[in-house]
This record gives C-alpha cells, structure tokens and sequence, in this order.
C-alpha cells in the first residue's frame, strides 16, 4: 500500500440503493482489508427516506463532508409515501434533490461519464427480451453528459394571470467554459482508448439536436474548437434522434460520445438496454476536484426490500470511483483494484446463474455480491 488513505462518503439513500451499496461496500471492505487500498469510509443517510421522520435530506454537516472527501458513492434517490407519490420538500422538488442536483452544482461535477459495455454471458434487453445479437467486443463505447447547465438549468419564467397559470419558459443554458470542459473530458479519454471496436479509429461523437436548438448550435461550435487541440481524435456528429437509432443498430461505431444534457440523459438511458438493463448501467459525476459515482437505475420502490436488485451497476460504478483514484492520485494500487473488481465481475457474469430477474435469472442481490466477494477474493490470492 503506497500509504494514501482514501476518505469515501457512501450515500444509500432510498428503495433498493442501501441493498445494492451493501453489495458495493463488501468489495471495498475486502479491498481494505487485503491491503491493497487503505479506505476510510463513512456512511450517511439521505434522501427521502431520511426526509420523511427528519424533515431534511441529511444530517446537518452531511455537504461539508461530502466536500472534504475524496470520492462519493451515492446508491440512489427516490422515496414513495404512504399515498404511493414520491416523497417531495415543501418547495416540491423531489426529497434527495441535494444528493444529485445539489452536489453535482455545488461541487461542480460537470462531467457525467457513463460507460456502456456489454459483458460476456450477459444479453440485451432490446424488445423486453433477451436476445444474442452483438459480440460483446460490438458495445463498448464512453458517453459524457454535461451535467450542470442545457436544459436541466435552475430557473424559469411563469405568467400566471388571476388563478390560471398562461405559460412557463424553461431555459436551455450552454456556456461556452461548460460545454468545452466536458468536450475536452471526451477528447482526453479517446485519446486513451483502443478506438471504436468497429474500425479502432479513436473517435468523439458530438450529439444534439443543432439543426433545430440554437443552444445546442453553440454547444457544437465550441466543440469543433475543442477538436482542434486533439488531431489524432476524429470529430464526429450526430442528431439526437438519428443517433438514438444508430446507437441501437450500429453501436460498433461508436468509441466516446459527448453531448449536452438533456440529450446525453435521455440516449444513455437507451444505450443501458445494450448492455442488460439499468442494473448494469454506472456512472461518474465528474469534477475538477471532486467526484461522486452512482448506479443510474434509480430507487426502483417495486422491487425494494425484496432483495432481487441487480447489485452489479452499484459496483461498477465503486471500481469507477477506483479507477477515478488511481488516475487522480498516480496511484497504481487503486489502479490496480479497480482492474480487479472489473475482471471480477467479467467472472460472475460469464455464469448465468449469478444473473439476477433483470438479467433473465434467479440470483438474488445477495447472492450475486457472494459471488462477487468470492471471485474477488481468489483474485486477491493470486497478487
């Protein structure tokens, strides 16, 4: 161990989020203990559980802390009161708002990177069913979202005249410092990489909807300047909705994506069915400074507390947040961890009776983190 102790803050939050961290902090405490990382990890509950015996997200003190540590895990967000309507703050916005809005503005986690791979032995899920259509090496591909202003931006205007509310007006914000961060976080990871599996050309797809949003006009423009400072990365582009079909055609083609945020939530969300279903889709809410990583599956209160939730996107997105480390801080024994946990869940998955309902099978949460642990484990043996 190079002597780095790292200070992770784990966020369960709601629904299935506290069975599918469980699963995640089993592989981080098992890291922890054969020496390979020194973790000191700190769990705080949130989110709208929380809020409704607390009347708060979160214990007082819960955002500094956030802010002081060195890596988020955040589970997931979404709590459903006694009359079956999500759980809401009195200024109506979803109880868990300061988990994912709140942190990903006030820690300015601008970038958010969203792998999407199918694994071996794991099937797609277009159609509601599971077919074998692509070779697993066909879907590997990185999707960046900005993740802090477009369409998702704060503020609005409302006309509201006697009791009738006439119209709202919603702004799309693209700045020039936000849209070319997240474009050169694309760039810098293409750089990296093997290429698109189909032809190996490194490659960034910039998509949007520019032919008709001025907004996203701007967001393209910043990203060809971009491009420039990058002349062995192709630059490439795509409409959001011819994209949505080639993405689900033709995923071979792609190497890295980045586009504005409502558009790069709405296509990732799509490309998770490539891979399996939301129970395989990770992610990383990325910063200058700060990072926070999260499944992207949601509270999925119709499945919680019965123990059936995909436990896999939780940790992936942990060996992310490794990997996020290693590269932070040159530090190869978080490298190297996130390495392990990676071919570790390859291990699992190439077993169909480790794949959970989402998946087509019959392991449970905890069954499946088993497997993990002990896949992991015979791994550690081997170092």
């Amino acid at each position: 161990m190079d002597g780095h102790t790292y200070n992770i803050v784990l966020l369960p939050g709601d629904g299935i989020g506290p069975e599918v961290v469980r699963q995640s902090r089993r592989i981080l405490d098992l890291l922890h203990g054969h020496g390979l990382t020194s973790l000191n990890i700190e769990e705080i509950p949130c989110a709208g559980s929380y809020y409704v015996d607390h009347q708060t997200e979160w214990p007082d003190g819960s955002f500094e802390r956030c802010k002081s540590s060195d890596a988020i895990l955040l589970g997931a967000i979404g709590h459903l009161g006694p009359d079956g309507r999500p759980v809401r703050r009195a200024d109506g916005e979803l109880a868990g708002y300061e988990q994912v809005i709140g942190l990903r503005t006030k820690l300015e986690l601008f970038a958010n990177m969203r792998p999407i791979r199918l694994f071996p032995g794991v099937r797609h899920s277009i159609s509601g069913t599971f077919k074998e259509v692509w070779r697993p090496a066909d879907v590997d591909l990185v999707v960046y979202r900005e993740n802090t202003e477009g369409a998702y931006t704060p503020g609005e205007f409302r006309l509201e005249r006697g009791e009738n509310l006439e119209f709202v007006i919603s702004p799309t914000v693209i700045t020039a410092r936000g849209a070319a961060r997240v474009a050169k976080e694309a760039f810098s990871l293409a750089a990296r990489r093997s290429g698109a599996p189909f032809d190996g050309i490194p490659r960034v797809t910039c998509v949007d909807k520019s032919n008709v949003v001025r907004a996203h006009r701007f967001f393209r423009d910043i990203f060809r300047t971009v491009a420039k400072d990058y002349p062995n990365v192709v630059a490439d582009f795509a409409y959001v909705d011819a994209f949505a079909h080639s993405l689900i055609t033709k995923p071979e083609r792609y190497d890295v994506v980045v586009a504005p945020n409502l558009p790069g939530d709405i296509i990732t969300d799509l490309g998770s069915a490539l891979q399996g279903g939301m129970g395989m889709a990770a992610s990383g809410n990325i910063g200058e400074d700060h990072a926070m990583f999260e499944p992207i599956h949601g509270s999925a209160p119709d499945i919680a507390g019965k123990g059936i939730a995909n436990p896999i996107a939780a940790v992936m997105s942990a060996a992310m947040m490794l990997q996020w480390l290693g590269e932070r801080h040159n530090d190869s024994n978080a490298l190297r961890a996130a390495c392990l946990v990676d071919e570790s869940i390859a291990t699992v998955l190439t077993d169909r009776s480790n794949h959970t309902a989402d998946l087509g099978g019959t392991s449970t949460t905890s069954t499946t983190g088993d497997a993990l642990v002990r896949a992991l484990e015979a791994l550690l043996r081997k170092q």
